[in-house]
């Protein structure tokens, strides 16, 4: 008799089998393993009882909650690939993303609160139980810098290939309490927080909404040994939170690693890294202890790459990853009826980054090469944005860029060529768009800095150009 392949549900399965007292879902509505398995063991009886079949996508458009989690636990036991959606992207954008999908079922808020109704339900003969490591498990979408967002098709082995190399590199134990309070339709909460703890037979645990205010007494009072952060939270907490406030934590270590933030709270050891959505979630992975000497720009060293992912730089210093692997990036783009596996004959995924190596020979990340803008942890859609204030009229030319906020991120700044620049149109076209696409300032300008062969905007030239007049938008 042949050992069934490992997949995420069977290892949900396990973990409750084996720690039944492991915790998941907000710090103020936590679940049981075995009692969230038995009500998204109901949910997925609910959802193949009206209709849905095995292999079908699901898209999940809502907010972080215990529900969500249980739905999306719930689309694992089902065998239903689910593509987890930022719920803030306009109802427009998200018609355009899904359409390559068609998903069988969206499920939004709404729905989400009608699932609960499910109740518990037995895990025996549910079609996702049979579920192989190379199945599509979910689908998450990229930033959308240089045309829509696209969605990655992630497979069970991705994630339990992910789940693994960041546990070992945090060091994840079922004694461990992990927080990931960020919104779940990221690789960075949903697989190396959730996804890291649950394998590892850690607590998982996240909240509703990011809260300044909340965060220490929320870690103090659940008694967090391990954090799961990106860039713009950790700026936020260091200017926004008091070291009084932090007095009594129990975090051991945390994912994102900033000597400051380390030093000014008591965090004894931090883990940086490299990766995105599609390469592997994470690549490479460096611990460094308090104790260390942590540069400036420590969470930009990716350190020494995974065992399953070979890396090099090509001639423009362009990061290039292939899995040594099979199941180790993701499985592709989705596209009508298929996926693109969006690498080339030998296996290699372009990133889009750029990066330099240390004096040991690691990684470390540099920029993006391609333009892009991210605002408060969110990449901005430029061609979505550009596109709805295109339709302003008394515009002649725009373009969107950024410039530095007073956190990690940036600011959408509006370049506009018009005489006179339509102030009333403007805020009624950016008021209906999501808070971080919304441009704060406009800058009138002449003409646009566009390549003269293709008419292309050359965007970093935005800043050069002559300012007629500044206008707040704020």
């Amino acid at each position: 008799m042949t050992t069934p392949e490992s997949t995420l549900a069977r290892v949900l399965v396990e973990r409750a089998s084996q720690r039944p007292q492991l915790r998941l879902g907000t710090v103020d509505n936590q679940l049981a393993l075995p009692d969230a398995l038995g009500l998204a063991a109901g949910r997925a009886r609910a959802m193949l009882g009206g209709g849905l079949k095995p292999g079908q996508t699901v898209a999940l458009v809502a907010d972080t909650s215990t529900d969500y989690l249980v739905t999306w636990m719930a689309c694992l036991l089902a065998g239903v690939p689910v593509a987890l959606v930022n719920p803030t992207y306009p109802a427009e954008l998200l018609e355009r993303m899904l359409r390559p999908l068609g998903p069988a079922l969206v499920v939004d808020q709404q729905a989400v609160k009608a699932l609960s109704s499910a109740g518990s339900s037995t895990l025996e003969g549910l079609p996702g139980l049979d579920a192989g490591r190379f199945d599509v498990a979910s689908f998450m979408h990229t930033s959308g810098t240089t045309g829509p967002p696209k969605f990655c098709a992630q497979t069970n082995e991705y994630f339990l290939r992910l789940a693994r190399a960041m546990g070992d590199a945090l060091e994840l134990g079922p004694a461990d309490r992990v927080l990931a309070p960020l919104p779940m339709f990221h690789v960075n909460p949903m697989g190396y927080g959730m996804i890291g703890a649950l394998v590892a037979g850690a607590d998982a645990l996240t909240v509703d909404k990011f809260s300044a205010s909340r965060f220490w007494p929320v870690v103090i009072d659940e008694g967090v040994t391990v954090l799961v952060l990106h860039a713009p939270p950790v700026e936020i907490l260091k200017r926004a939170t008091t070291v009084e406030a932090a007095s009594g934590h129990r975090v051991r270590t945390m994912f994102y690693a900033d000597g400051q933030f380390m030093d000014q709270f008591g965090i004894p050891a931090a883990v940086s890294g490299y990766g995105s959505t599609e390469a592997a979630g994470v690549t490479h992975l460096k611990r460094w202890r308090a104790t260390d000497d942590i540069p400036a720009d420590a969470s930009r060293h990716g350190g020494p790459s995974r065992d399953d992912v070979e890396w090099r730089l090509d001639d423009d210093n362009m990061i290039l990853v292939r899995e040594s692997a099979p199941g180790t990036l993701f499985d592709g783009y989705a596209i009508e009826n298929g996926l693109d596996p969006g690498r080339d004959a030998d296996g290699w995924f372009e990133t889009g980054d750029i990066g330099r190596t240390d004096a040991d020979g690691n990684l470390v990340f540099v920029e993006r090469a391609a333009e892009s803008i991210r605002v408060k942890g969110e990449f901005v859609p430029i061609p979505f944005v550009e596109g709805e204030l295109s339709r302003i009229a008394g515009i002649d030319d725009l373009a969107i860029w950024k410039r530095k906020s007073e956190l990690v991120d940036d600011e959408v700044v509006l370049y506009a060529v018009a005489d006179p620049i339509p102030l009333t149109e403007i805020s009624v076209a950016i008021a209906v768009l999501p808070a971080f696409m919304r441009p704060v300032a406009v800058a009138q300008i002449r003409r646009m800095p566009r390549d003269a062969a293709a008419g292309k905007v050359q965007r970093r030239l935005l800043t050069e150009q002559e300012v007629v007049a500044w206008t707040d938008l704020r």
